[in-house]
């Protein structure tokens, strides 16, 4: 799939919203939150136009028994996408909309995603300086794969230092 990196839309906030309240439809009570996470979660940032959501669930496996139903509305049944315990759906085929992440409520992820989203949204430099670097990458590398792989330390790196901000602000 080819790389679309684009500029802050602020409807991403509310394609969330929208998208969370459905989804509330579906699952009801098996969903504890929804999180609005990665690059279109940050305000200002450069992202693939895809918004990333998080579902934290009470029990991750109640999840599977919704793939025949939430293939039937058109979304992809990714299931766990390379991560232990997490169920994936995507939205909107070769032209995605949303990628849902479901975890259950203690999955050690969740924190790792947060952690991420609230130190760019609290360090406006640092989303600056990822939206450069991935600006870089759209001019060297054509489809979702290779961009993804090519900003993979990079991400890594700024996780590491997302985590010890969070520790040290909790720690006082």
């Amino acid at each position: 799939m080819k790389v679309r990196l684009t500029d802050y839309d602020e409807n991403w906030p509310e394609m969330f919203k929208a998208e969370a309240e459905f989804l509330e439809t579906i699952f009801s009570d098996e969903i504890i939150r929804f999180e609005h996470f990665g690059s279109t979660s940050v305000k200002g940032m450069k992202a693939k136009p895809v918004i990333d959501m998080m579902c934290i669930v009470k029990d991750i496996e109640k999840v599977d028994s919704f793939n025949g139903h939430m293939d039937s509305l058109g979304y992809d049944v990714a299931r766990e996408w390379g991560i232990v315990g997490r169920r994936l759906f995507r939205k909107g085929g070769e032209n995605r909309s949303h990628h849902i992440h479901f975890y259950q409520f203690d999955h050690p992820e969740i924190e790792r995603h947060l952690v991420f989203r609230d130190y760019l949204r609290v360090h406006p430099q640092e989303a600056s300086r990822y939206s450069r670097f991935k600006e870089d990458l759209t001019k060297r590398y054509d489809t979702t794969r290779e961009y993804s792989l090519a900003k993979k330390k990079f991400v890594s790196d700024m996780e590491q230092k997302a985590l010890r901000w969070y520790k040290d602000i909790n720690s006082e």
